[in-house]
């Protein structure tokens, strides 16, 4: 009933920036909050950036500075700018939006995730 479509994963150098996007669709009726999550090899997949429907932005500490989630509430679409990527930062990314669909309660919904690389 509700779909999450990422794109912008790829391949960069270390200092290089990605901006990726994940649009919502389906029978949407209301979209609480929206975040990127990140999961390492060999490790837990963690929050990055989360953001509010209102603009209230929560980041891990290890990108603060770096990266600026951002979001288009008409277009149902949340983006995460990543700038001066590190190695560290290389991770598939997912994301993730909590929405009320037509005749359901709130839940989780999860993108199928996008790779990001960052070259040394």
């Amino acid at each position: 009933q509700v779909q999450l479509v990422e794109s912008g994963g790829n391949l960069v150098q270390a200092g290089g920036s990605l901006r990726l996007s994940c649009a919502a669709s389906g029978s949407i009726v209301s979209i609480n909050t929206m975040a990127w999550y990140r999961q390492a090899p060999g490790k837990q997949r963690d929050l990055v950036a989360s953001i509010t429907r209102g603009g209230t932005t929560v980041y891990t500490d290890s990108v603060k500075g770096r990266f600026t989630i951002s979001r288009d509430n008409v277009k149902n679409t949340v983006y995460l700018q990543m700038n001066s990527l590190k190695p560290e930062d290389t991770a598939v990314y997912y994301c993730n939006a909590d929405v009320i669909a037509t005749f359901s309660l709130l839940r989780d919904y999860w993108g199928q995730g996008t790779r990001v690389t960052v070259s040394s």
